[in-house]
C-alpha cells in the first residue's frame, strides 16, 4: 500500500480507537481461553508504551503498540480496521518496526500472539519464528538485522 506512515499516538481519542479495536479484535480470544478482558489494564499497559497510529493519508487504519528492553524491541499489539486486512498493511507495519529495531541497535524483534490467531502466518512470512510457547500464546522473534 502507498502513503503509509506512522504517527504518535497521544490523545485520548486515539486511546479509546486502539482500545476499541483491540478488543474488537481480541475479546473473541479471551473468552475462547478463558482471559478476562479489562478496559482499564488495556489504558494501563497503553500508558507505559510507545503507541503509533497506522495512516494513510488522514486515514487511521490501525496502530501498533511497542516497548523495548536492551536486547529487543516489542510488538505488543498491532491492529489493523477489517476492511484494510490483507493489503500488505500489517506487514508494512512490521517492516517499519524491525527497521526502528535495527536502528536503535536492539538485535530482536519480538512479539507473542494467540496460538490460534490467524496473524501468525504473516508473522512466519515476515520473518518471525516461534522460539517458546505457553498453554494459549507463541513466542516469536526474529532478528532486526536486514535479511540479504
Amino acid at each position: 500500500m502507498n502513503g503509509l506512515q506512522l504517527r504518535p499516538a497521544g490523545s485520548h481519542e486515539d486511546l479509546v480507537f486502539a482500545r476499541d479495536l483491540t478488543r474488537s479484535t481480541m475479546l473473541g480470544y479471551h473468552i475462547c481461553h478463558d482471559l478476562l478482558w479489562l478496559d482499564e489494564a488495556f489504558d494501563v499497559a497503553w500508558a507505559g508504551r510507545q503507541n503509533l497510529l497506522i495512516c494513510q493519508g488522514a486515514r487511521v487504519l490501525g496502530f501498533v503498540s511497542l516497548s523495548r528492553d536492551a536486547k529487543a524491541l516489542y510488538i505488543r499489539e498491532l491492529h489493523v480496521l477489517e476492511a484494510s486486512r490483507g493489503q500488505g498493511v500489517g506487514a508494512w507495519t512490521i517492516e517499519q518496526v524491525r527497521a526502528m529495531a535495527h536502528d536503535e541497535r536492539r538485535g530482536l524483534l519480538r512479539l507473542t500472539v494467540f496460538k490460534d490467531n490467524p496473524a501468525q502466518a504473516l508473522y512466519g512470512r515476515m520473518g518471525l519464528r516461534v522460539v517458546g510457547e505457553d498453554e494459549c500464546f507463541l513466542r516469536m522473534e526474529r532478528s532486526s538485522a536486514v535479511e540479504a
